[in-house]
């Protein structure tokens, strides 16, 4: 998880509603990706809590994640029993599906990205991240707003004409004290509101101030949301190449 759910910023000396410009772009562009560096580490291992609520049922799953850099990650689901060991694969722009119940690993398509991830809120796309935040779209910071009583930078992001991305444009405020990301906005492509991402619980995971809970709010949708709880997260510990094979999917644990 990591999956790319907290950016982390540094101090910008930009006027607020004054973003135009190529150094202003370039500014954007950097801060994004030294947020994603870091927040990632070289690795990182996470063990949480994915809990789905609906209006009727709730359900919750034990995951646990591996990752190294931005190109390769390995998710596995420790619970519920009818669900434990199902496993996904990252390896750059390529994304895998164990299924223990089957016997059989799945590519899955780009055309599945943008479908629900376990039945929650996430697509595989948020879990999995074929694409990149930083990669894949341009970045712009378009104005300073108050959230949860902290003053942020909000950047936009919209995805470049040649990447395959699932989001027609995203919105992200980020704490300008500890350089948090506390809120994401996702559009489609016609520009509508698709879902709201929110960080909060401030707490010590790896050595680093993180939000240990992030919520997800499907637009339109009373009574939905899907809640991340970190309950471990260690950065920088060794994990070879090998660990992160299809082989693999089928032995982690």
């Amino acid at each position: 998880m990591k999956i790319d759910l907290v950016l982390l910023l540094f101090p910008l000396c930009l006027m607020q509603g004054v973003y135009l410009g190529a150094q202003a772009t370039e500014d954007a562009a950097a801060i994004v990706r030294k947020a994603d560096e870091r927040v990632r580490g070289k690795t990182s291992i996470a063990d949480m809590t994915i809990t789905t609520v609906r209006p009727k049922w709730t359900r919750t799953m034990e995951i646990k994640a591996w990752t190294r850099g931005a190109d390769l990650a390995l998710i596995l689901v420790k619970a519920p029993a009818k669900d434990k060991g199902t496993a996904f694969l990252k390896r750059k722009k390529e994304v895998w599906n164990w299924l223990p119940t089957l016997e059989r690993t799945i590519k899955l398509p780009p055309s599945m990205m943008s479908q629900s991830w376990m039945g929650t809120d996430f697509t595989n796309d948020d879990l999995v991240k074929e694409s990149s935040i930083v990669e894949d779209y341009t970045h712009k910071m378009i104005g300073s707003e108050v959230v949860d009583g902290r003053d942020c930078y909000k950047i936009e992001l919209t995805p470049k004409p040649e990447a395959a991305v699932v989001w027609g444009k995203i919105l992200n405020w980020i704490d300008k004290k500890d350089y948090l990301q506390l809120r994401v906005e996702f559009y489609d492509e016609y520009g509508e509101l698709t879902q709201t991402m929110i960080g909060s619980d401030l707490k010590i995971l790896g050595g680093k101030l993180l939000p240990a809970r992030i919520e997800m709010t499907p637009a339109g949708k009373k009574g939905h949301k899907t809640e991340i709880v970190y309950k471990l997260l260690e950065f920088d510990k060794p994990l070879a190449d090998g660990f992160f094979t299809t082989e693999n999917m089928t032995k982690v644990k």
